[in-house]
């Protein structure tokens, strides 16, 4: 890669990484739907106006969008609201890795190669050893909602492999559009009415730039950088960087937040970072065709 193009990927792993830190400190200020709801308003709604039509059907675009918008951010910002921390969650998120595999096998009928095999095994391990540290770092329920926002994960990366949209970024828009609603819907019932209100009339500075950061930064910046790395260089090139992401969010969380990384958690980290490793070997360079799986499958909040 050209020096200027490793510096935006660096770039980008840095925005994802930190999101995590973002929506700790945003979360101190609205409830955690309405959050997420208010990401994907600011960050769709303006943009679809000017992209245009989603490339690629309808029903694909809806099933990205309640898969991965509303199921997988929502788990995330809820289990992050009660109690898990944001380098925890920027980690355990990346379960997501083995349930795209799994549901891979599944659904598409392709074959696990050895590597995703192993790369299995020793991630699986890792979340072994974070779910048995739960004590020390958050309450096992919101550990598992963590777990399932990373299955969620999964099967949006399964059906955006499937339906193979040529735009992502665009693609992208018109998935977050689709998450507000249900979003906004499901605050109202779960939340309440006042809540949100209270949120949106007590709105400060720092609750403002953290929605901005995650609506235009992280989602916009992030994937529309992304998706152009992904159209200059072959997918197995860019997508080695997205596991930096974690250990940025880890590290983000501890010089940001103080939040402490034990030994047996530095542990799991490695373990899991290094199955998502095992995931990228390959024999053989990956085809154009696989750059959108390898562009949603690897990145953060």
């Amino acid at each position: 890669m050209r020096p200027r193009h490793v510096l935006l990927a660096l770039t980008v792993v840095l925005v994802w990484g930190v999101n995590f830190v973002v929506i700790e400190v945003g979360l101190e200020d609205f409830p955690p739907l309405l959050f997420s709801a208010l990401r994907f308003f600011f960050a769709a709604v303006p943009a679809i106006f000017v992209l245009g039509r989603p490339p690629v059907a309808w029903r694909y675009v809806i099933a990205v969008g309640l898969a991965l918008g509303v199921a997988k951010f929502g788990l995330v910002f809820v289990a992050m609201d009660r109690g898990v921390p944001a380098g925890l969650a920027s980690l355990v998120l990346q379960c997501q890795v083995i349930f795209t595999v799994i549901f891979a096998v599944l659904l598409l009928g392709e074959r696990p190669r050895r590597p995703q095999l192993a790369g299995i095994a020793v991630a699986c391990a890792g979340l072994l050893l974070i779910v048995l540290d739960r004590g020390l770092t958050a309450p096992l329920g919101a550990l598992l909602l963590v777990i399932a926002a990373g299955a969620c994960w999964g099967v949006s990366n399964t059906v955006t492999r499937h339906a193979k949209p040529q735009d992502t970024l665009r693609f992208m828009v018109w998935v977050s559009a689709v998450a507000v609603l249900p979003l906004g819907g499901l605050s109202l019932l779960v939340e309440g009415p006042r809540a949100d209100l209270e949120a949106l009339r007590g709105i400060d500075l720092t609750g403002a730039g953290a929605l901005a950061f995650l609506a235009f930064v992280a989602t916009l910046f992030g994937f529309g950088v992304w998706g152009f790395l992904l159209r200059v260089y072959d997918a197995s090139t860019v997508a080695p960087f997205s596991l930096l992401v974690p250990v940025v969010g880890m590290g983000a969380a501890w010089l940001l937040r103080g939040e402490a990384v034990g030994l047996q958690q530095g542990i799991a980290a490695l373990l899991i970072i290094g199955g998502m490793a095992c995931t990228v070997i390959r024999r053989r360079p990956r085809t154009e065709a696989d750059s959108v799986e390898w562009m949603l499958s690897k990145s953060a909040a």
